[in-house]
Formats: C-alpha cells, structure tokens, sequence
C-alpha cells in the first residue's frame, strides 16, 4: 500500500497521539476507549511488543505495574493463582481479574524481548523472582494434569468462560473445558527457550536453563503430535459439512484430549514462536494466504467455510489488526518476506479506507465494513500499536 512521505508522517502523527491518549500515568497502555479504558495484561503486553523498537520505556513499565499485581494466592473468585498475571483490572486498579491463559507466558516472552532489546540487566535481576514465580505458575497450575499443556477451566461463576485473546463469557468457540489452545502452547514455548536462555547467559543457572529447555523439547514434541490434522476427511469434505483442512493445526484440545477441528487464526501464532515442525510451516502459510482465511484488509479470524462463520461477528469471521501484526512478525522472522508485506499491506489498505484503525473490522465480498454484531472500539492499543509499528518501516 503506497504511502508518500507527507501522508506516511501525518498517520504517524495521528496514530502516535492515539497511543498517547491511552498511555497511563505509570507508563502502561490502557486497552482501548471507551470501553477499555483500564489495564489488560494481554493487550498491554503485545502493545508493549508492538512498541518495543520505538519506546522500550512502555515495556518496561508494562512488566513493572504486571509484576506488582502477580498472583500471590489462590482465590477462585478472581481466578488468581500464584504467580499468574493478570487479564484485567477494574477503571480505578482496585479490582483484579486473573482470567487468563496467554498474559503469563506472554509476560515471560517480553522479559526477554525487553532484555535483549535495552541490556537493562538491573531491571531483570531485580524481577527475577517475578520470573520464576510465572514459570512455577505454567508448570504447577497452568497445566494441572501435567500433559505439558497449558489450559484453562472457568472457575468463578462470573468469570470468563474462554480466556485467550478470543475470550468470552459464553462458549461461543463451543469447546469443552478444560481447554488447551493452540496459540498458547506456542507462546509457552518461545517462553521457556527464552527464559532458558537468561538463566544461563544472566543467572549462570544451568540446572534451570536445561529443565526449561527439556520441557520445551517435550512440549514441541507433544503439540506436533496431539494438534496437527494430517490431511481431509474426504466424507466430510465431498458432501461440504466441514472445511478440508489439507494439512493445518487445530484450534484447541477439549476436556477429552480431542481436537478443535475449526480453521482459524489462531495457528499463524505459532510462527513466531517456533514450536512447529520445519515440515509443517509451508502449510500453515499456505492456509492463512488461502480463499478462506484472507482478505484483502487482513487475515480472517474464522474462516469463511466454517458453519458458524460470520463476517460480522467479534471472532468468528472479523479481521483484527493485532492478530495480524502477531502472524506477521512470525513471517517476518521465518523470511516470508512477500507474505509479510501482503499482511502488511492489508492492514494499511483497512486505515486508508477507514481513516482511522479501530479493534476489529469486517469483509464481505472483499469490502471493508464497520456494520459489526457489536461496535469495534477506537482507540485500541493493540490496534493502534501495530499500525504505527508497519508504518516506521
């Protein structure tokens, strides 16, 4: 999408003053107004990513107001565990949410990321506690069963019932708890490698470093075994009833170990991560650049052949920026460098139509559109954060 200087400076401009309207007296960003107008671990944490090249002091402040609200205590009203982080807080930061699969091990990840990019070696020996604390919360609460997944199982009756970034107070992903999905078996294990590597290159903690790297080798063994769908089931697929996956990750496993078979979004995290098999990739592109899942504004979060598809929908057919940017920065990373900009492009295609990058959009018959079953927020951190992201390049 062609963008001359001046016009490419004003979105800059524009975009930047969004962040700033949403950028907390401690340095965070609030998720998005009006709506949002509050902490979510999640969303803070990936904005944080998204701006880590231009302003590593949000990220520093994300992980620092994140670690001063970690769980301490089990509490099934609030769904805190020790050493969980949080989903979200209430307007006034009194009230605390730990409904949460992903902030944790998302929380790890930047860790690193923030390392790596400032050397801020003081900051990260004064938070190592911190750290081991969320490993200890993967290994011993996030995954109960010790299958080597991550899952998550409402436990307050107020609580959400889906807790990914796709979350919600009903079962509209409709899979039965406990739920593993797909995204955070990748997100955990980018995060033990990458923890693994400060243990030993900070902490000279080699025990620790090997029993990360060990859990991180099982996990990816496990995931490609238990996730992948080899090929179609040619019954279902001559007679329509279901997409033909030709090879693709499913979207969860259910209470019984069984796969989600549902195409979505969801698989192109991995890429960034790591966790899939070198022989896999080819085929999870293949399936985000195909008919189903891509638009000319963005990637789908559902895909079209789906029956509970719906463009309108929050998340089973709308196309958001911030998962995107996610899938684009495995791109990025694996040198699909023409897929990438295809992604890229998309996005920049939605502002330029629109004006403005709010939460999520809709396509229908290749054509934008902000008729949604619920009104897409604006600003949006995660949104805005990717946008002004493609645009410094």
């Amino acid at each position: 999408m062609f963008f001359n200087f001046f016009k490419k400076k004003i979105a800059k401009i524009k975009i930047w003053k969004e962040i700033q309207a949403l950028k907390d007296r401690k340095g965070f960003l609030k998720a998005g107004l009006p709506r949002f107008n509050r902490l979510f671990g999640r969303d803070a944490l990936i904005s944080a990513w998204q701006l880590l090249n231009y302003n590593p002091g949000i990220c520093k402040a994300t992980l620092e107001i994140l670690s001063q609200l970690q769980g301490k205590v089990i509490n099934d009203e609030r769904e805190e565990e020790p050493g969980k982080i949080i989903h979200e807080t209430d307007i006034k930061g009194k009230k605390l949410y730990y409904g949460s699969i992903d902030s944790t091990p998302l929380f790890l990840i930047l860790f690193s990321f923030y390392f790596k990019k400032t050397n801020d070696t003081r900051f990260l020996n004064n938070h190592w506690e911190n750290i081991l604390r969320a490993l200890n919360w993967m290994e011993e609460y996030g995954d109960k069963d010790k299958d080597f997944f991550l899952e998550y199982q409402r436990k307050s009756s107020k609580g959400l019932f889906h807790q990914g970034w796709k979350d919600g107070f009903d079962d509209h992903l409709k899979i039965e708890p406990p739920v593993a999905l797909v995204e955070v078996q990748g997100y955990q294990y980018l995060a033990l490698m990458e923890i693994s590597e400060l243990a030993e290159r900070l902490k000279k903690d080699f025990e620790l470093a090997e029993k990360l790297k060990e859990r991180a080798k099982i996990l990816k063994e496990k995931f490609n075994q238990k996730f992948w769908i080899e090929d179609c089931d040619l019954n279902n697929s001559v007679l329509q009833l279901k997409p033909c996956f030709k090879k693709y990750f499913a979207l969860a496993l259910n209470g019984k170990k069984e796969k989600k078979k549902t195409v979505s979004s969801n698989p192109g995290h991995l890429l960034f991560t790591e966790i899939i098999d070198e022989e896999k990739i080819d085929w999870v592109v293949k399936k985000l650049f195909g008919p189903e899942l891509f638009t000319p504004f963005g990637v789908r979060t559902h895909s079209s052949k789906e029956p509970d598809f719906n463009p309108r929908s929050y998340h089973l057919g709308s196309v958001w920026p911030h998962d995107n940017w996610i899938i684009a920065q495995g791109l990025k990373k694996l040198g699909f460098k023409k897929e990438y900009n295809l992604i890229k492009n998309a996005v920049l295609a939605a502002y330029q139509k629109l004006g403005f990058l709010p939460e999520f959009y809709g396509v229908i018959d290749g054509k934008i559109t902000l008729e949604m079953e619920q009104e897409p927020c604006h600003p949006q951190a995660w949104s805005s954060s990717a946008l002004f992201d493609f645009l410094q390049e």
